[in-house]
């Protein structure tokens, strides 16, 4: 998103910001911080390619969140609008969504992260080891990445969530179809969209299966003991 692009997005939302006394730097610094952990993680598949012959990660998409749905929330929260509340109390304003093939490198990326001293994971909420009632499956982290500014260091929160392929075609899947009924889902859709959600966990757990099996077979008899 180039500056142009920012001050455009972000003036869509600008007679209800106007009290903020420097929202109009927000939206770049949100970018920044997201460009920076894009470069990490594109370090880490390569690193991970290199090492294990393998890159457990799909692809990788971010986004900024809107004016409107930002202020929704503030609202909803009942928070003041002011700076401080935003950075403060919104810690999906920066997102990032990462796919990976299976669970097992969700864990193993979430792993990794927590031990890197170039951010910090601030919250792990499991939805895939506890999933929600309609059988949303996906795992969120808040982190905070650093940036070198010229007035110092700024430690910026972004959200990852990371899900596997048949997670992240059912939560598409999902929002296509809230989107049509404008939220007013009837009942049978939603039980259908459990039961979805239900074989698409079975899938990955298949998917998984075969994967172990597979490179049992390409280890030979000693990768099979």
């Amino acid at each position: 998103m180039n500056p142009a692009a920012i001050k455009e997005f972000w003036e869509a939302g600008g007679e209800h910001l106007a009290g903020l006394e420097d929202w109009k730097q927000l939206p770049m610094m949100y970018q920044m911080a997201l460009e920076e952990l894009h470069n990490k993680i594109k370090l880490l598949q390569s690193e991970w390619k290199h090492r294990q012959g393998y890159n457990p990660i799909e692809h990788i998409k971010t986004r900024i969140k809107e004016p409107k749905s930002i202020l929704g929330k503030m609202q909803r929260k009942g928070l003041a609008l002011t700076t401080d509340n935003l950075v403060r109390e919104i810690h999906d304003i920066a997102g990032m969504r990462i796919v990976c093939a299976f669970v097992k490198d969700i864990y193993s990326l979430v792993d990794h992260l927590q031990t890197r001293d170039d951010l910090k994971v601030l919250e792990i909420k499991d939805y895939i080891a506890n999933p929600k009632p309609n059988g949303y499956q996906s795992l969120h982290l808040i982190v905070a990445v650093p940036l070198i500014l010229m007035e110092g260091p700024e430690w910026i929160k972004v959200e990852i969530q990371l899900r596997t392929l048949a997670m992240d075609f059912w939560a598409s899947m999902e929002h296509i179809l809230f989107y049509k009924y404008d939220k007013q889902v009837p009942a049978h859709v939603i039980k259908e969209l459990t039961e979805a959600a239900r074989a698409a966990d079975e899938l990955d757990k298949k998917m998984l299966g075969l994967r172990k099996e597979i490179i049992a077979l390409s280890e030979g008899p000693a990768g099979r003991d």
